[in-house]
């Protein structure tokens, strides 16, 4: 990896830890809420990079730009209403991430409304964190919403399904492969199986407009 790939690397990373760590900190403090202790047992309920962060999945993120963190794990069982708080626990990741790119985008308007921003200058990379971390939680908001597990959009359409258990169970070991192999794919062949950018890029340059960037 030559010297650019690293400086775009540092440039991106503090988007990607704050977003995966609030991504898994909300699913667990939703469910937390919603009755079940198992997250918070386990020491999930923090913002604390590290409890959320899994090595090999933030590597992968890293070099081929897909990965993961630790899932966030509940008992059913234990959750007070389990048919809507499956659905606000699967939400909470993802909502999260929107939340925290609009936040971003507001703080990034009203600071290059004040600092001049030079060629070379450090204010130069401070502007490239802040709109990497802006695109990154975009990201993240859109993608976990796609219905294929094990990603938080698949909560949404199969829990619907679990009064049929073979169907699900299908759905659910297939879906992950195809999810994976669309991954890979897209890795290896540099064609993007999975378009979702153009909805990324219209999020963040739409919600940067509206909050006064130009």
């Amino acid at each position: 990896m030559d010297l650019p790939d690293i400086q775009r690397i540092l440039k991106f990373l503090p988007g990607i830890i704050l977003g995966l760590t609030v991504h898994e900190y909300s699913h667990a403090l939703m469910a937390k809420l919603c009755g079940d202790m198992t997250s918070n047992d386990q020491g999930r309920v923090t913002l604390n990079p590290l409890k959320h962060i899994d090595t090999l999945g933030f590597i992968m993120l890293l070099v081929a730009g897909f990965g993961w963190a630790k899932p966030v794990q509940f008992n059913e069982q234990n959750l007070r209403n389990p048919k809507v708080d499956v659905i606000k626990i699967a939400l909470a990741g993802p909502l999260s991430n929107a939340l925290i790119a609009m936040l971003l985008s507001v703080l990034f308007s009203l600071f290059s409304s004040v600092v001049p921003v030079y060629p070379g200058s450090g204010m130069k990379v401070l502007t490239e964190v802040f709109l990497y971390a802006i695109y990154i939680n975009w990201g993240l908001f859109i993608f976990n919403l796609i219905p294929l597990p094990p990603l938080d959009g698949s909560h949404l359409l199969f829990h619907q399904l679990r009064r049929f258990p073979a169907l699900h169970e299908a759905l659910y070991k297939y879906g992950t492969l195809l999810l994976f192999g669309l991954l890979i794919a897209t890795t290896l062949t540099k064609i993007n199986f999975l378009p979702i950018w153009p909805l990324i890029r219209l999020l963040g340059e739409g919600f940067l407009s509206l909050v006064g960037y130009r």
